[in-house]
């Protein structure tokens, strides 16, 4: 019997597969069926249901600011059910050269070494404020 990779370690290996542009990879983290979601996103995108639409989701558009990331202050929280974890971690990095910083917490269940459901709590606006993108986004959500 093989030993499926923990929580911990799924977790580990998403941070890094995203700071490392291994977006052909990331899908394979995830359960075929499964529910993401982002909580604070402003504009309200549905939950990401299966690894096909994950795989469009970590699709890069080829177009926008350049990004350069590493995850940091990694603190994971052990739960009293084995198959979650609580991650609080940030981004940082630069965009177009400028620096920036973007913590998250993600609330992540893995089961059979995939993640079955995650919610992944990001600033929206910073984020986008540090894109370039607010403007844009401002717009999107007063329609």
């Amino acid at each position: 019997m093989s030993k499926h990779p923990s929580p911990r370690e799924v977790f580990l290996a998403l941070v890094n597969g995203v700071a490392e542009g291994r977006w052909d990879d990331l899908p394979g983290l995830y359960a075929e069926h499964t529910d993401v979601v982002h909580p604070f996103d402003p504009l309200r995108a549905p939950a990401l249901r299966s690894r096909d639409e994950l795989r469009e989701h970590f699709r890069p558009a080829g177009t926008g600011p350049r990004v350069e990331r590493h995850p940091a202050d990694i603190t994971i929280h052990e739960t009293t059910d084995p198959e979650v974890i609580i991650a609080e971690f940030a981004y940082q990095g630069t965009i177009d050269g400028r620096p920036f910083t973007q913590p998250g917490i993600f609330v992540v269940r893995v089961r059979d070494g995939r993640i079955v459901s995650s919610r992944d709590y990001f600033d929206h606006l910073t984020m986008a404020r540090d894109r370039g993108t607010l403007a844009g986004l401002l717009a999107a959500i007063t329609t």
